[in-house]
């Protein structure tokens, strides 16, 4: 492996945009700084292109069983995806199911993705049994690199009940680790399933989905889980926020000086509920948990990214196929819920969110790359570009105008729930670890990646 001298392009970090070259050696970057010399790199030109650090993506479902099916991207394709639309690095969660112990999970996962997986990869633990056994392996858990954890708090199989999560965050602050967490109210969801069968006769209609799973059951389990953690004293992170109500919680809560960090995702900024009007077949694409909102909710999470009150921007990709999908044709209820997104994230945000003004490039580097490598704490291997950094490169053309479609995704999805949309702005290279692997949103170097263990050593929250 040589050297290659990127020149002429736009170094982008969290801080700003510099007009300088990129030289890496290796699988490292060895230098950054203005008229580099290396006489024996390979010199790419880059002029008039944006060099970001590799993009992370700290929320995917790869190789998930869940709802009878297991999700139509594992790791081979999965981070295709992702690598395609400029991911080098995903975070996925290692799932334990009831009655599993900690080490079977990560164990299964670290089969599912070594050997399978393009880009780089790093686990999440999400927890759905507790007890002082488990409790006495997550020492073990964290001393193996993993510092971060998932809970439901919704979800047959896997909703963990207050006092579960109380003492999860009790553990896990004593460990220096982070949960995450899905916030929605099961009482209020399963209550109106079974409210909606009783009045229709059936759930057909997937029309009917957003209501069963409304904005103030987020809202009310976002209040609660951000209660526990003031209890316990704890930072927490609310994941894919879909809604003004939801927002307006955290805001709360940071305004009595708790440490909370929030993501979203692409879906609740660009789509709205309408997609649910949509004939049944196709609504059923758009299922998603926390469902599609409304116009005033996508504002909301527009004005508090370009307020800085939002951290990071995952995909939740979570895949199906319109087959899949179709387990709910009698009853949306049985519909698996997920879209695919892996490739389309960095380009939608670049689109919707640069070029129309709502969000600085300087942003989009933070939230797609810099924070969410702090706050998983794979900073400074990942998520910057200095020296001493993985290769790990994004050349991004703002001028490219390309199309999604499903005919040209790597998912294994068979539908692309954008489908026609015009974006300005994409990836044209896509460098992991110093080795080209990705060109115009095609793989051109498979099965490249390596597991990433978290940095379980530094600080929590240092975002």
């Amino acid at each position: 492996m040589g050297k290659l001298l990127f020149r002429g392009g736009m170094v982008v970090s969290g801080a700003g945009c510099v007009p300088e070259d990129v030289l890496i050696e290796g699988e490292r970057i060895a230098a950054v700084g203005k008229n580099l010399k290396a006489e024996d790199a390979q010199v790419v030109d880059v002029s008039g292109k944006y060099l970001f650090p590799g993009f992370i993506d700290g929320h995917t479902h790869m190789d998930l069983e869940v709802s009878g099916t297991v999700t139509a991207d594992g790791f081979d394709t999965g981070t295709k995806a992702e690598l395609a639309g400029g991911t080098t690095c995903i975070v996925d969660f290692a799932t334990q199911n009831r009655g599993e112990s900690l080490k079977y999970a990560v164990d299964r996962w670290h089969e599912k993705a070594k050997g399978r997986s393009s880009c780089d990869y790093g686990f999440h633990l999400a927890l759905s049994d507790w007890n002082d056994k488990v409790s006495r392996e997550l020492e073990t858990v964290v001393s193996h690199g993993i510092g971060s954890f998932k809970l439901y708090t919704t979800y047959d199989g896997m909703a963990v009940d207050d006092r579960a999560i109380y003492e999860i965050f009790s553990k896990l602050k004593a460990l220096g680790g982070i949960a995450g967490v899905h916030c929605e109210n099961k009482g209020i969801i399963d209550g109106r399933l079974e409210e909606l069968l009783k009045n229709k006769g059936n759930r057909r209609s997937a029309a009917h989905y957003p209501w069963t799973r409304p904005a103030l059951a987020e809202a009310e389990a976002v209040n609660r889980v951000l209660k526990i953690a003031a209890c316990v004293g704890t930072p927490v992170i609310i994941v894919h926020l879909s809604s003004k109500e939801g927002y307006e919680e955290v805001r709360r809560a940071r305004e009595r000086g708790q440490q909370v960090f929030v993501e979203t995702c692409p879906q609740y900024l660009i789509m709205d509920r309408s997609r649910y009007c949509l004939p049944d077949q196709e609504a059923r694409n758009y299922m998603i948990a926390p469902p599609l909102r409304g116009e005033e909710d996508q504002k909301v999470l527009w004005k508090a990214l370009a307020e800085g009150e939002i951290q990071t921007i995952a995909t939740d990709h979570c895949s199906f196929t319109r087959a899949q999908k179709g387990a709910g044709a009698h009853d949306f209820a049985k519909t698996p819920c997920g879209m695919p997104g892996a490739q389309e994230r960095p380009g939608l945000v670049y689109h919707f969110g640069v070029n129309q003004g709502r969000i600085t490039i300087e942003q989009m580097c933070r939230y797609l790359a810099e924070n969410p490598a702090r706050l998983y704490r794979l900073y400074p291997q990942k998520g910057v570009i200095a020296p001493g950094s993985d290769g790990d490169l994004v050349v991004w053309n703002p001028e490219a105008e390309w199309i999604l479609s499903a005919a040209n995704q790597q998912s294994a999805a068979d539908y692309c729930p954008l489908e026609g949309t015009r974006l300005k702005g994409r990836p044209e290279q896509v460098y992991l670890r110093g080795v080209l692997a990705a060109r115009d949103g095609r793989v051109v170097r498979e099965y490249g990646g390596s597991y990433v263990r978290a940095r379980t050593d530094m600080p929590v929250g240092e975002i």
